[in-house]
């Protein structure tokens, strides 16, 4: 996967993540590897771009709001979340957004 997400023309949908960990975070690397893994086999799934040093961000795209309902009630997903509210996060932030614009470059 590239860096940054290629995503089709807009409308389409955005999960921002923003979080900070806990100390020590055991697990939590193989977890988010499996997640990536796995969001990218669900429908709807546009791509993802992600940074992480003191706050993590992690953006995910999506064709609609029904792919991002579909992902959040995956199973394996809701497991995940759950050792992230116990485990892992000391805080975090989800926000949903309509990207109806976007450009950039590409060298």
């Amino acid at each position: 996967m590239s860096i940054i997400a290629n995503t089709p023309k807009p409308p389409y949908f955005a999960v921002i993540f923003t979080s900070t960990h806990t100390k020590g975070g055991h697990g939590y690397d193989a977890m988010s590897d499996k997640m990536v893994d796995l969001a990218q086999l669900q429908p709807g799934f546009l791509g993802l771009e992600s940074a992480h040093e003191s706050v993590g961000i992690t953006v995910s795209y999506w064709a609609d709001l029904a792919s991002i309902t579909h992902w959040k009630a995956n199973v394996e997903h809701l497991n995940a979340q759950a050792m992230g509210h116990s485990s892992w996060y000391s805080s975090f932030k989800v926000r949903i957004a309509k990207v109806e614009r976007d450009y950039g470059l590409s060298i």
